[in-house]
């Protein structure tokens, strides 16, 4: 809904209301999230969902695949056992084609990262606090998109102001 404006002030100040304090808006970051089990995978999505991602659920690496494909990606998010395809070759196909996503394995099976397995995180089930795993997510994010770039205050005059 739009409000009716007297001046530019009131303009810029709902503006800011809406984005929030000079902060652009941004978009939120898709997982993929890969599981067998739909209780964990019911649980996981809506854990992320509650922290501001977009979740996509699949049960199975082939439905993974097709929604990799589809594009729009930032993350993916997998467990190691599942039947058919494994999380391991999953990763390996899905990194294949776009070397630079991020992605963190989990099983409960196995305790031990193989390098073989392509992941950038590997995570033993129940050997980690949801806390670490959101926090692995951000950094894997964070380190996808690179370093903020630095911009000036609107108060520092620059040279050709200065010269003026």
């Amino acid at each position: 809904m739009l409000l009716p404006h007297r001046n530019g002030q009131d303009l810029a100040l709902g503006i800011a209301l809406l984005i929030g304090a000079g902060e652009a808006v941004r978009a939120k970051k898709t997982i993929l999230c890969i599981d067998d089990n739909e209780q964990s995978l019911s649980v996981r999505k809506f854990m992320l969902e509650t922290r501001g991602y977009s979740v996509v659920a699949c049960s199975n690496g082939q439905d993974a695949l097709n929604a990799f494909n589809k594009g729009g990606i930032d993350l993916i998010l997998s467990d190691l056992m599942m039947p058919d395809l494994d999380g391991a070759e999953v990763v390996r196909r899905m990194k294949h084609r776009a070397p630079a996503i991020p992605a963190i394995i989990f099983s409960g099976k196995i305790k031990i990262y193989d390098k073989d397995m392509q992941a950038d995180v590997f995570l033993p089930k129940g050997m980690y606090a949801p806390t670490e795993l959101l926090e692995r997510i951000r950094v894997l994010l964070v380190r996808k998109r690179g370093p903020k770039k630095a911009s000036l205050p609107a108060s520092i005059p620059t040279a050709m102001s200065a010269a003026s």
